[in-house]
C-alpha cells in the first residue's frame, strides 16, 4: 500500500496544516470512522494519524480522497468553508441590498456589518468585499463620508489581487465619497486613473467603464470641465447597449441628463430622467428614484416652472428623509430653498437654510442664534442633527450661504450679505467648483460696487474671471484614453 506524504503536492486553500488536521479529526469522529476506515484503500491509518496531529500537510490528491470519504466537498475540507455558507451569505447580501434600496438605511448598515463579520470569520473574501461596499453605500446615505471611504478602501484592498473590473465599484464609491466631501479634483483623479488603467491593459469591460464614465460626469460639471463631461456622457451612451445591468443604465441616463441640462436641452434632459425613473421604479431603488425627482425638480426650475419644481423637490426631500439619507436630504433642501426664494417665499427659504449650516464652516450659518425654522415642520433633517460643512457637502454648503446672502442683499442687509458671500467663497474655493465660484464672485463684486468699494469689487470680479477662464484646464491633466467602442 503506497504511503503518501507532504511531498506529493500542495493542499489547496489558505489554512495551515494544523487547521486542516483538526478539521479531518472532527469530521472523522462525527462520521464514526476509524483512521484505517478513512484511509483505505489509498492511505494508511498512520498517515491519517500524522495528518490529524498537524505533522504533515496533505496533498491535493490526499485531501480530495479524504473529502470524498467524509462526504464533504474538497473546498470545505481544505478551507472550512461550505457551499451552503456561501449561498447563505449571498442571500443575506441580497436581502441587505433590498433593505438599503427600499427600507431603513441604519437597518441595512447593521445587516451589512453582520455579514462582513461572518464572511471574515469564514474566510469568504468576495462576500466580505460585497458587504463592505454595502456598508460604504449606507455611510454615504447618512453623510458619514470618512466612514464610507474607509469601507470602500477596505473592499478595494481585499480585492487587490483581482482584475481591475472587480475593483471598480469600490473605486467608484471612493470617488463619489470624495465628490460629496467637495474634493472634486481627487474624485476626477480616481476615476480617470481607473479608466486609463482599464484601457491601457485592454480590460475593456463595458460594465466597469460605464460605471466610471457615468460617475465622472458630476465632478466634471462641478469643476466647469463641460467638454469632458459631454464626452463622458457620449461614451456612456455608446457603452450602454453592451451593458445588461439596468441599474447601471439608469445611472447613465441620470448622468447624461446633467450634461443636457447644462446645454439648455431641458426637454431631452427630462426625457432621459424619465427613462431612469422608470428603471428605478421597476428595481424599487428608492434613493435613486428620489434623485430622479430631485433632478427633475432642477430641470423645471431651469425652465421657470417653479410650481412643478417645488413639487418634485418636495417629493425627493420626503423620500430621502424617510430613508434617513441625511446628506442628500440637506442638499435637496438647499435647492428647494432656492425655488422658494424665487417664488417670493423668502421667510420659508431662510427657515429651511439656517438649520443646515454650522458655525464651523467658516461662516456663521445661524449667527442670530434664533434657530429659525425649527418649528415649521417643513424639513427632514432635524432628526439627524447634522449640518452641511466644508467636509460634508461643501458645494451645497456654499450654495446655502449664497442663497442667504441673496436674501440678506434683497432686504438691504449689505453686511449680512457680504458675510454669507465670503463664507460661500471660502467653501467653494476649496472644491474648485468653477461655475459656482464665478457666479458668486459676480454677486460679491456687484454688492461691493454698490457700496462704493470699487477696488474690492474689481478684486472680486478678477477672481471670478480667473475661475471662468479655460474651465477645468488648470486643474485636470490630459483627458483619459477612450475605449475601442464599436470596433
Amino acid at each position: 500500500m503506497a504511503e503518501k506524504s507532504a511531498g506529493d503536492g500542495r493542499a489547496a486553500g489558505a489554512e495551515g496544516t494544523a487547521e486542516i488536521g483538526r478539521r479531518v479529526l472532527r469530521l472523522r469522529t462525527k462520521r464514526g470512522f476509524t483512521q484505517r476506515q478513512l484511509a483505505e484503500p489509498a492511505y494508511t491509518a498512520a498517515y491519517v494519524s500524522t495528518l490529524e496531529s498537524g505533522k504533515v500537510r496533505p496533498s491535493e490528491v490526499a485531501l480530495r480522497h479524504l473529502a470524498d470519504r467524509l462526504g464533504v466537498t474538497y473546498e470545505e475540507l481544505a478551507t472550512g468553508r461550505s457551499p451552503q455558507d456561501a449561498t447563505r451569505l449571498r442571500a443575506g447580501l441580497t436581502d441587505a441590498r433590498r433593505t438599503l434600496a427600499t427600507g431603513d438605511t441604519e437597518d441595512a448598515a447593521a445587516r451589512f456589518a453582520a455579514l462582513a463579520a461572518e464572511a471574515d470569520r469564514l474566510g469568504f473574501t468576495d462576500e466580505r468585499a460585497a458587504a463592505l461596499l454595502g456598508r460604504g453605500d449606507c455611510a454615504m446615505e447618512t453623510g458619514e463620508l470618512t466612514t464610507a471611504r474607509d469601507h470602500f478602501e477596505a473592499a478595494e484592498k481585499l480585492l487587490a489581487d483581482e482584475p481591475l473590473p472587480r475593483r471598480v465599484p469600490a473605486i467608484r464609491g471612493r470617488a463619489v465619497a470624495h465628490l460629496l466631501a467637495g474634493e472634486l479634483r481627487y474624485s476626477c483623479y480616481l476615476l480617470e486613473s481607473a479608466i486609463d488603467e482599464l484601457n491601457a491593459s485592454g480590460l475593456h469591460d463595458p460594465n466597469a467603464l460605464l460605471l466610471l464614465y457615468t460617475a465622472s460626469i458630476a465632478p466634471y460639471m462641478d469643476m466647469g470641465a463641460h467638454a469632458r463631461a459631454v464626452r463622458a456622457a457620449e461614451l456612456s451612451l455608446a457603452l450602454a447597449p453592451s451593458v445588461d445591468n439596468p441599474e447601471l443604465v439608469a445611472q447613465m441616463h441620470r448622468g447624461v441628463a446633467r450634461t443636457l441640462i447644462a446645454e439648455g436641452r431641458t426637454a431631452e434632459a427630462d426625457a432621459s430622467l424619465a427613462k431612469a425613473q422608470e428603471l428605478y421604479e421597476q428595481l424599487r431603488l428608492r434613493t435613486d428614484l428620489a434623485h430622479c425627482h430631485w433632478m427633475r425638480g432642477y430641470v423645471h426650475a431651469q425652465d421657470g416652472d417653479l410650481e412643478r419644481a417645488e413639487s418634485e423637490l418636495r417629493i425627493a426631500r420626503d423620500m430621502l428623509a424617510s430613508k434617513r439619507a441625511a446628506l442628500f436630504t440637506m442638499q435637496v433642501e438647499v435647492e428647494l430653498a432656492d425655488v422658494l426664494r424665487r417664488r417670493c417665499r423668502t421667510a420659508e427659504a431662510e427657515a429651511l437654510l439656517r438649520p443646515l449650516l454650522t458655525r464651523s464652516d467658516d461662516g456663521d450659518g445661524d449667527s442670530d442664534g434664533d434657530g429659525d425654522g425649527d418649528g415649521d415642520g417643513d424639513h427632514g433633517t432635524s432628526q439627524e442633527a447634522v449640518e452641511l460643512t466644508a467636509e460634508r457637502g461643501a458645494v451645497h454648503a456654499g450654495g446655502a450661504h449664497r442663497l442667504l446672502g441673496l436674501i440678506a442683499d434683497e432686504r438691504g442687509d449689505a453686511e449680512g450679505a457680504e458675510e454669507h458671500y465670503c463664507a460661500a467663497l471660502s467653501l467653494l474655493e476649496r472644491t474648485g467648483a468653477a461655475g459656482d465660484l464665478a457666479d458668486l464672485c459676480r454677486l460679491l463684486g456687484d454688492l461691493l460696487r454698490r457700496e462704493g468699494r470699487l477696488e474690492a469689487a474689481m478684486d472680486a470680479y478678477r477672481t471670478g474671471l480667473g475661475h471662468r477662464a479655460a474651465p477645468g484646464t488648470t486643474t485636470l491633466g490630459p483627458a483619459p484614453a477612450e475605449p475601442p467602442i464599436g470596433h
